[in-house]
Protein backbone atom coordinates (compact mmCIF):
# COMPACT_ATOMS: atom_id res chain seq x y z
CA UNK A 1 0.00 0.00 0.00
CA UNK A 2 1.04 3.48 -0.67
CA UNK A 3 1.94 6.23 2.09
CA UNK A 4 -1.06 8.22 1.36
CA UNK A 5 -3.32 4.89 1.51
CA UNK A 6 -1.96 3.79 5.06
CA UNK A 7 -1.44 7.09 6.89
CA UNK A 8 -4.04 9.03 7.68
CA UNK A 9 -2.88 12.64 7.09
CA UNK A 10 -4.24 15.56 5.45
CA UNK A 11 -3.40 15.93 1.72
CA UNK A 12 -0.50 18.61 2.19
CA UNK A 13 1.11 16.67 4.58
CA UNK A 14 1.30 13.87 2.69
CA UNK A 15 2.80 16.26 0.00
CA UNK A 16 5.31 17.77 2.26
CA UNK A 17 6.46 14.17 3.23
CA UNK A 18 6.90 13.21 -0.56
CA UNK A 19 9.08 16.45 -1.50
CA UNK A 20 11.10 15.39 1.77
CA UNK A 21 11.71 11.99 0.49
CA UNK A 22 12.07 13.49 -2.90
CA UNK A 23 15.02 16.25 -1.80
CA UNK A 24 16.70 13.60 -0.20
CA UNK A 25 17.05 11.16 -2.42
CA UNK A 26 18.20 13.49 -4.73
CA UNK A 27 20.84 14.69 -2.21
CA UNK A 28 21.92 11.41 -1.27
CA UNK A 29 22.01 10.18 -5.15
CA UNK A 30 24.10 12.99 -6.11
CA UNK A 31 27.03 12.87 -2.96
CA UNK A 32 27.06 8.71 -3.84
CA UNK A 33 27.90 9.23 -7.43
CA UNK A 34 30.11 12.56 -6.85
CA UNK A 35 32.39 10.32 -4.69
CA UNK A 36 32.86 7.26 -6.50
CA UNK A 37 33.76 9.25 -9.74
CA UNK A 38 35.68 12.26 -7.72
CA UNK A 39 39.35 11.05 -9.13
CA UNK A 40 38.19 9.93 -12.78
CA UNK A 41 38.92 13.51 -13.75
CA UNK A 42 42.30 13.85 -11.47
CA UNK A 43 43.34 10.33 -12.73
CA UNK A 44 46.94 12.15 -15.05
CA UNK A 45 47.29 14.15 -12.04
CA UNK A 46 47.42 11.03 -9.65
CA UNK A 47 49.73 9.40 -12.19
CA UNK A 48 51.92 12.13 -11.74
CA UNK A 49 51.81 12.97 -7.87
CA UNK A 50 52.64 9.12 -7.31
CA UNK A 51 54.59 8.30 -10.53
CA UNK A 52 52.32 5.64 -11.27
CA UNK A 53 51.26 4.50 -15.34
CA UNK A 54 47.95 5.40 -16.34
CA UNK A 55 46.16 1.72 -15.63
CA UNK A 56 47.65 2.21 -12.56
CA UNK A 57 46.12 5.03 -11.61
CA UNK A 58 42.78 4.29 -13.09
CA UNK A 59 42.23 1.70 -9.74
CA UNK A 60 41.38 5.22 -8.08
CA UNK A 61 38.06 4.53 -9.70
CA UNK A 62 37.76 0.64 -10.51
CA UNK A 63 39.08 -0.36 -6.95
CA UNK A 64 36.14 1.75 -5.88
CA UNK A 65 33.27 0.29 -8.37
CA UNK A 66 34.53 -3.25 -7.82
CA UNK A 67 34.26 -3.21 -3.83
CA UNK A 68 30.99 -1.48 -4.18
CA UNK A 69 29.84 -4.77 -6.53
CA UNK A 70 30.68 -6.75 -4.11
CA UNK A 71 29.18 -4.96 -1.38
CA UNK A 72 26.05 -4.64 -2.90
CA UNK A 73 25.46 -8.17 -2.67
CA UNK A 74 25.64 -8.31 1.07
CA UNK A 75 23.76 -4.58 2.05
CA UNK A 76 20.83 -5.86 0.16
CA UNK A 77 19.93 -8.34 2.44
CA UNK A 78 20.96 -6.17 5.13
CA UNK A 79 18.83 -3.60 4.60
CA UNK A 80 15.97 -6.09 5.06
CA UNK A 81 17.03 -6.87 8.54
CA UNK A 82 18.43 -3.59 9.89
CA UNK A 83 15.90 -1.03 7.90
CA UNK A 84 16.21 1.14 4.90
CA UNK A 85 17.49 4.49 6.60
CA UNK A 86 19.62 3.67 9.24
CA UNK A 87 21.40 1.69 6.03
CA UNK A 88 21.62 5.16 3.84
CA UNK A 89 22.76 7.31 7.00
CA UNK A 90 25.58 5.57 7.91
CA UNK A 91 26.93 4.71 3.96
CA UNK A 92 26.42 8.58 3.52
CA UNK A 93 28.38 10.20 6.52
CA UNK A 94 30.91 7.26 6.59
CA UNK A 95 31.45 7.19 2.75
CA UNK A 96 32.48 11.14 3.03
CA UNK A 97 34.58 10.63 5.87
CA UNK A 98 36.78 8.64 4.17
CA UNK A 99 36.43 10.58 1.21
CA UNK A 100 38.04 13.27 3.71
CA UNK A 101 40.91 10.62 4.70
CA UNK A 102 41.12 10.68 1.18
CA UNK A 103 42.75 13.80 0.48
CA UNK A 104 45.22 13.64 2.71
CA UNK A 105 46.65 10.10 1.91
CA UNK A 106 50.17 9.91 2.59
CA UNK A 107 50.90 7.30 -0.49
CA UNK A 108 49.20 5.88 -3.67
CA UNK A 109 48.78 2.31 -1.46
CA UNK A 110 46.96 3.85 1.38
CA UNK A 111 44.76 6.18 -1.24
CA UNK A 112 43.91 3.23 -3.02
CA UNK A 113 43.13 0.77 0.13
CA UNK A 114 40.58 3.71 1.43
CA UNK A 115 39.31 4.12 -2.14
CA UNK A 116 38.48 0.24 -1.45
CA UNK A 117 37.02 1.18 1.84
CA UNK A 118 34.93 3.98 0.61
CA UNK A 119 33.19 1.65 -2.39
CA UNK A 120 32.43 -0.77 0.26
CA UNK A 121 30.20 1.36 2.49
CA UNK A 122 28.88 3.32 -1.21
CA UNK A 123 27.01 0.14 -1.35
CA UNK A 124 24.30 1.44 1.50
CA UNK A 125 22.40 3.99 -0.69
CA UNK A 126 22.11 1.97 -4.75
CA UNK A 127 21.04 -1.10 -3.15
CA UNK A 128 18.25 0.06 -0.70
CA UNK A 129 16.80 3.88 -2.90
CA UNK A 130 14.46 1.88 -5.30
CA UNK A 131 13.04 -0.35 -2.12
CA UNK A 132 12.80 2.54 -0.06
CA UNK A 133 10.83 4.59 -2.74
CA UNK A 134 8.60 1.78 -3.58
CA UNK A 135 7.98 0.96 0.28
CA UNK A 136 7.44 4.61 1.21
CA UNK A 137 5.89 6.38 -2.29
CA UNK A 138 2.39 6.54 -3.93
CA UNK A 139 2.42 4.09 -6.66
CA UNK A 140 1.00 7.03 -8.59
CA UNK A 141 4.73 8.56 -8.54
CA UNK A 142 7.33 5.95 -8.59
CA UNK A 143 8.30 6.99 -11.89
CA UNK A 144 8.94 10.54 -11.20
CA UNK A 145 10.87 9.72 -7.97
CA UNK A 146 12.67 7.31 -9.92
CA UNK A 147 13.37 9.61 -12.75
CA UNK A 148 14.29 12.18 -10.29
CA UNK A 149 16.80 10.00 -7.80
CA UNK A 150 18.66 8.69 -11.42
CA UNK A 151 19.04 12.72 -11.80
CA UNK A 152 20.26 13.22 -8.72
CA UNK A 153 22.92 10.73 -9.40
CA UNK A 154 23.58 11.79 -13.35
CA UNK A 155 24.16 15.17 -11.97
CA UNK A 156 26.66 14.02 -8.96
CA UNK A 157 28.75 12.12 -12.16
CA UNK A 158 28.97 15.28 -13.48
CA UNK A 159 30.01 16.86 -10.01
CA UNK A 160 31.96 14.37 -9.43
CA UNK A 161 34.12 14.96 -12.23
CA UNK A 162 34.13 18.92 -13.13
CA UNK A 163 34.44 20.17 -8.99
CA UNK A 164 37.76 18.35 -9.07
CA UNK A 165 38.74 19.08 -12.39
CA UNK A 166 38.25 22.55 -11.63
CA UNK A 167 39.46 22.86 -7.93
CA UNK A 168 42.72 20.88 -9.21
CA UNK A 169 44.02 23.46 -11.62
CA UNK A 170 43.68 26.13 -9.17
CA UNK A 171 45.29 24.82 -5.64
CA UNK A 172 46.07 20.37 -6.72
CA UNK A 173 44.59 16.97 -6.90
CA UNK A 174 44.30 17.09 -2.64
CA UNK A 175 41.81 20.09 -1.93
CA UNK A 176 40.22 18.17 -5.22
CA UNK A 177 39.19 15.69 -3.57
CA UNK A 178 38.90 17.46 -0.23
CA UNK A 179 35.84 19.48 -1.55
CA UNK A 180 34.17 16.71 -2.74
CA UNK A 181 34.56 15.01 0.31
CA UNK A 182 32.64 18.35 1.89
CA UNK A 183 29.79 18.48 -1.07
CA UNK A 184 29.02 14.87 0.03
CA UNK A 185 29.38 15.67 3.89
CA UNK A 186 26.58 18.54 3.20
CA UNK A 187 24.00 16.20 1.25
CA UNK A 188 24.53 13.72 4.46
CA UNK A 189 23.58 16.17 6.54
CA UNK A 190 20.89 17.64 4.43
CA UNK A 191 19.35 13.76 3.97
CA UNK A 192 19.47 13.29 7.93
CA UNK A 193 17.56 16.53 8.16
CA UNK A 194 14.97 15.72 5.78
CA UNK A 195 14.60 12.16 4.76
CA UNK A 196 11.70 10.87 6.31
CA UNK A 197 12.00 7.28 8.43
CA UNK A 198 10.50 4.15 6.58
CA UNK A 199 7.19 3.58 7.88
CA UNK A 200 6.47 0.56 6.01
CA UNK A 201 9.32 -0.90 6.33
CA UNK A 202 8.69 -4.67 8.27
CA UNK A 203 11.69 -6.47 8.81
CA UNK A 204 12.37 -10.11 7.36
CA UNK A 205 14.55 -12.87 8.06
CA UNK A 206 14.49 -14.89 4.70
CA UNK A 207 15.56 -18.65 4.94
CA UNK A 208 18.63 -20.00 3.51
CA UNK A 209 16.56 -22.55 1.37
CA UNK A 210 14.29 -19.34 0.24
CA UNK A 211 16.99 -17.44 -0.94
CA UNK A 212 19.30 -19.91 -2.42
CA UNK A 213 16.21 -20.83 -4.77
CA UNK A 214 15.81 -17.43 -5.50
CA UNK A 215 19.50 -16.79 -6.50
CA UNK A 216 19.40 -20.20 -8.61
CA UNK A 217 16.76 -18.30 -10.22
CA UNK A 218 18.06 -15.10 -11.09
CA UNK A 219 21.35 -16.62 -12.07
CA UNK A 220 20.01 -19.27 -14.57
CA UNK A 221 17.77 -17.51 -16.65
CA UNK A 222 18.76 -16.73 -19.93
CA UNK A 223 16.68 -13.57 -20.37
CA UNK A 224 18.29 -12.37 -17.34
CA UNK A 225 21.99 -13.38 -17.74
CA UNK A 226 21.01 -11.66 -21.28
CA UNK A 227 20.33 -8.29 -19.08
CA UNK A 228 23.60 -8.03 -16.63
CA UNK A 229 25.93 -8.69 -19.73
CA UNK A 230 23.98 -6.03 -21.61
CA UNK A 231 24.34 -3.58 -18.62
CA UNK A 232 27.89 -4.79 -18.09
CA UNK A 233 29.18 -4.00 -21.89
CA UNK A 234 27.11 -0.91 -22.07
CA UNK A 235 29.11 0.72 -18.70
CA UNK A 236 32.32 -0.81 -19.86
CA UNK A 237 32.32 0.64 -23.12
CA UNK A 238 31.54 3.79 -21.27
CA UNK A 239 33.97 3.97 -18.40
CA UNK A 240 36.96 2.93 -21.11
CA UNK A 241 35.71 6.31 -22.86
CA UNK A 242 35.68 8.02 -19.74
CA UNK A 243 38.98 6.89 -17.89
CA UNK A 244 40.87 7.68 -21.02
CA UNK A 245 39.70 10.81 -22.12
CA UNK A 246 41.24 12.68 -19.13
CA UNK A 247 44.60 11.57 -20.66
CA UNK A 248 43.74 12.37 -24.31
CA UNK A 249 42.89 15.65 -23.77
CA UNK A 250 45.45 16.35 -21.64
CA UNK A 251 48.19 14.88 -24.40
CA UNK A 252 49.31 16.27 -27.53
CA UNK A 253 47.41 17.70 -29.66
CA UNK A 254 45.05 18.86 -27.61
CA UNK A 255 47.16 19.86 -24.40
CA UNK A 256 44.35 20.67 -22.06
CA UNK A 257 44.57 21.32 -18.48
CA UNK A 258 43.11 19.18 -15.45
CA UNK A 259 40.16 21.80 -15.34
CA UNK A 260 39.67 22.11 -19.04
CA UNK A 261 39.46 18.75 -20.25
CA UNK A 262 37.27 18.23 -17.23
CA UNK A 263 34.35 20.02 -19.34
CA UNK A 264 33.74 17.66 -21.25
CA UNK A 265 31.57 16.27 -18.41
CA UNK A 266 29.31 19.23 -18.81
CA UNK A 267 27.38 16.93 -21.24
CA UNK A 268 26.32 14.46 -18.49
CA UNK A 269 22.91 15.72 -17.69
CA UNK A 270 21.90 14.76 -21.49
CA UNK A 271 22.68 10.82 -19.40
CA UNK A 272 19.69 12.13 -17.40
CA UNK A 273 17.47 13.16 -20.36
CA UNK A 274 18.47 10.32 -22.22
CA UNK A 275 17.09 8.20 -19.38
CA UNK A 276 13.90 9.24 -18.60
CA UNK A 277 12.98 9.84 -22.83
CA UNK A 278 14.26 6.31 -23.21
CA UNK A 279 11.60 5.67 -20.03
CA UNK A 280 9.06 6.97 -22.35
CA UNK A 281 9.55 5.08 -25.55
CA UNK A 282 9.66 1.69 -23.58
CA UNK A 283 6.55 2.07 -22.36
CA UNK A 284 5.40 2.97 -26.16
CA UNK A 285 7.39 1.19 -28.30
CA UNK A 286 8.86 -1.66 -25.73
CA UNK A 287 11.86 -2.50 -23.79
CA UNK A 288 12.96 -4.41 -26.81
CA UNK A 289 13.05 -1.96 -29.93
CA UNK A 290 14.57 0.81 -27.59
CA UNK A 291 17.72 -0.67 -26.20
CA UNK A 292 18.90 -1.58 -29.49
CA UNK A 293 18.65 2.10 -30.34
CA UNK A 294 20.58 2.97 -26.96
CA UNK A 295 23.66 0.90 -28.23
CA UNK A 296 23.59 2.61 -31.69
CA UNK A 297 23.78 5.80 -30.32
CA UNK A 298 26.87 5.05 -27.64
CA UNK A 299 28.68 2.70 -30.61
CA UNK A 300 28.19 6.16 -32.95
CA UNK A 301 29.69 8.57 -30.65
CA UNK A 302 32.98 6.20 -29.90
CA UNK A 303 33.22 6.34 -32.99
CA UNK A 304 33.11 9.73 -34.14
CA UNK A 305 35.98 10.51 -31.27
CA UNK A 306 38.46 9.34 -33.45
CA UNK A 307 39.17 11.87 -35.27
CA UNK A 308 41.64 13.93 -33.50
CA UNK A 309 39.62 17.28 -33.35
CA UNK A 310 38.29 18.89 -30.24
CA UNK A 311 34.60 19.32 -31.20
CA UNK A 312 34.54 15.54 -32.63
CA UNK A 313 35.67 14.56 -29.00
CA UNK A 314 32.76 16.80 -27.45
CA UNK A 315 29.86 15.45 -29.59
CA UNK A 316 31.40 11.95 -29.33
CA UNK A 317 31.53 11.98 -25.89
CA UNK A 318 27.83 13.90 -25.42
CA UNK A 319 26.58 10.85 -27.69
CA UNK A 320 28.45 8.12 -25.82
CA UNK A 321 26.86 9.37 -22.35
CA UNK A 322 23.16 9.58 -23.87
CA UNK A 323 23.19 5.83 -25.45
CA UNK A 324 25.25 4.26 -22.63
CA UNK A 325 22.06 5.78 -20.44
CA UNK A 326 19.26 4.39 -22.49
CA UNK A 327 20.88 1.33 -22.08
CA UNK A 328 21.43 1.62 -18.46
CA UNK A 329 17.79 2.91 -17.86
CA UNK A 330 16.21 0.26 -19.96
CA UNK A 331 18.60 -2.91 -18.99
CA UNK A 332 17.89 -2.04 -15.29
CA UNK A 333 14.18 -1.52 -15.64
CA UNK A 334 13.88 -4.82 -17.64
CA UNK A 335 15.98 -7.11 -14.46
CA UNK A 336 13.02 -7.05 -11.91
CA UNK A 337 9.92 -7.24 -14.41
CA UNK A 338 11.64 -10.05 -16.48
CA UNK A 339 12.28 -11.78 -13.02
CA UNK A 340 9.27 -10.97 -11.78
CA UNK A 341 7.43 -13.18 -14.94
CA UNK A 342 10.16 -15.52 -14.56
CA UNK A 343 9.26 -16.37 -10.26
CA UNK A 344 12.32 -14.95 -9.57
CA UNK A 345 13.19 -12.59 -6.43
CA UNK A 346 13.53 -8.75 -8.42
CA UNK A 347 15.51 -7.84 -5.41
CA UNK A 348 17.86 -10.63 -6.26
CA UNK A 349 17.93 -10.10 -9.72
CA UNK A 350 18.68 -6.42 -9.69
CA UNK A 351 21.74 -6.97 -7.07
CA UNK A 352 23.33 -9.11 -9.72
CA UNK A 353 22.28 -6.88 -12.14
CA UNK A 354 24.30 -4.18 -10.55
CA UNK A 355 27.23 -6.50 -9.33
CA UNK A 356 27.77 -7.69 -13.06
CA UNK A 357 27.41 -3.29 -13.96
CA UNK A 358 29.95 -2.25 -11.54
CA UNK A 359 32.67 -5.21 -11.94
CA UNK A 360 32.11 -4.75 -15.33
CA UNK A 361 32.93 -0.83 -14.82
CA UNK A 362 35.99 -1.44 -12.99
CA UNK A 363 37.65 -4.14 -15.18
CA UNK A 364 37.10 -2.04 -18.46
CA UNK A 365 38.14 1.40 -16.71
CA UNK A 366 41.49 -0.56 -16.00
CA UNK A 367 41.97 -2.00 -19.24
CA UNK A 368 41.00 0.97 -20.93
CA UNK A 369 43.92 2.81 -19.31
CA UNK A 370 46.10 0.17 -20.41
CA UNK A 371 45.11 0.29 -23.82
CA UNK A 372 45.51 3.57 -24.37
CA UNK A 373 49.65 3.15 -22.45
CA UNK A 374 50.47 0.25 -24.84
CA UNK A 375 48.04 1.90 -27.91
CA UNK A 376 46.79 5.00 -27.96
CA UNK A 377 43.34 6.12 -28.35
CA UNK A 378 42.32 3.67 -31.18
CA UNK A 379 43.10 0.76 -28.07
CA UNK A 380 40.44 2.74 -26.33
CA UNK A 381 38.11 3.08 -29.30
CA UNK A 382 38.37 -0.66 -30.33
CA UNK A 383 37.79 -2.07 -26.64
CA UNK A 384 34.28 0.42 -26.38
CA UNK A 385 33.55 -0.55 -29.88
CA UNK A 386 33.83 -4.78 -29.04
CA UNK A 387 31.98 -3.82 -25.92
CA UNK A 388 29.11 -2.49 -27.68
CA UNK A 389 29.02 -4.96 -30.47
CA UNK A 390 28.31 -7.38 -27.63
CA UNK A 391 25.73 -5.24 -26.38
CA UNK A 392 24.13 -4.86 -29.85
CA UNK A 393 24.11 -8.64 -30.18
CA UNK A 394 22.56 -9.62 -26.94
CA UNK A 395 19.82 -6.96 -27.41
CA UNK A 396 19.16 -8.65 -30.81
CA UNK A 397 18.75 -11.71 -28.77
CA UNK A 398 16.45 -10.43 -26.06
CA UNK A 399 14.14 -8.53 -29.13
CA UNK A 400 13.94 -12.31 -30.44
CA UNK A 401 13.28 -13.96 -27.49
CA UNK A 402 10.53 -10.96 -26.36
CA UNK A 403 8.87 -11.07 -30.17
Amino acid sequence: MTLLARRPVAPSAATADVRRVLMALFAAGLATFALIYSPQALLPALSEAFDISAAQSSLAVSATTFALAVALLVAGTLSEVVGRTPLIHVSLVASAVVAGLCAVAPSWPVLLGLRVVEGLLLAGLPAVATAYLREELPAAIHGRAAGLYIGGTALGGMVGRLLPGGVADLLGWRWALGAVALLALACAVVVRLVLPPSRHFRPASPGLRSLGRMTRGAVSDRGLLALYAVGGCGVGAFMAVSNALGFRLTSPPFGLGVGAASLVFVAYPLGSLAAMGAGRLADRWGRARVLPLGVAVALGGVLLTLPAGLPWMAVGFALVIAGFFVVHSVASGWVPARAHAQGVGPGQAASLYLFSFYVASSVAGTVAAAAWTSVGWSGVVALSSALLLVSAVLAGVLRARAA
